[in-house]
């Protein structure tokens, strides 16, 4: 099983770490969803490269083990909200990017419900423990949002964003002035 002081890391990094196009494409993404460092990108690229990696071997099963499996395997992501549609195909599953994933992440929905102003602001709200999901604080910005929570994120009853949220913070001093 393995010493728990001693766990693995659960990504891996890219095979050639210094091509250009990867690099600026990284910088892109952790830009815009507003990760603290590469390693939360490859973390995502990991999970999407195992899930392909799934329903590629998939397609090597006999017909009827792999239509009980091929529906696992897309219900467990469509709940998790990788996948948009609930009769998907495989060809959906194969076709999946690692923004896919960045999409579900507490900090970016959290950001696109408007409690925050910035991508970063939503970071700094999860982290220091404002944001709650279903009434429980999460203070992990990397937190997946499966669909059916997607609704229950709200600031958490003891924050004082909760009757101030920092949106309208600064729209009231606008108008003061």
């Amino acid at each position: 099983m393995g010493d728990p002081k001693k766990s693995r890391r659960k990504w891996e990094g890219p095979g050639h770490p210094w091509i250009r196009v990867n690099l600026e494409k990284e910088q892109v993404l952790v830009g815009k969803y507003g990760l603290r460092n590469k390693r939360e990108l490859w973390l995502a690229q990991t999970i999407i490269r195992n899930f392909r990696h799934q329903a590629r071997s998939l397609l090597a099963l006999p017909p009827a083990e792999r239509a009980t499996r091929e529906k696992q395997l897309i219900q467990k992501l469509y709940r998790m909200g990788i996948i948009e549609k609930d009769n998907a195909t495989l060809d959906d599953v194969l076709g999946l990017t690692e923004e896919n994933y960045l999409e579900r992440r507490l900090q970016t929905i959290v950001y696109k419900k408007g409690l925050a102003r910035t991508i970063y602001q939503a970071r700094q709200l999860i982290v220091h423990g404002h944001i709650a999901v279903g009434g429980k604080r999460v203070t992990s910005p990397g937190y997946i949002v499966m669909r059916g929570e997607e609704d229950l994120i709200d600031f958490y009853p003891t924050s004082p964003f909760k009757q101030h949220p920092p949106t309208q913070q600064g729209e009231e001093n606008v108008q003061q002035a």
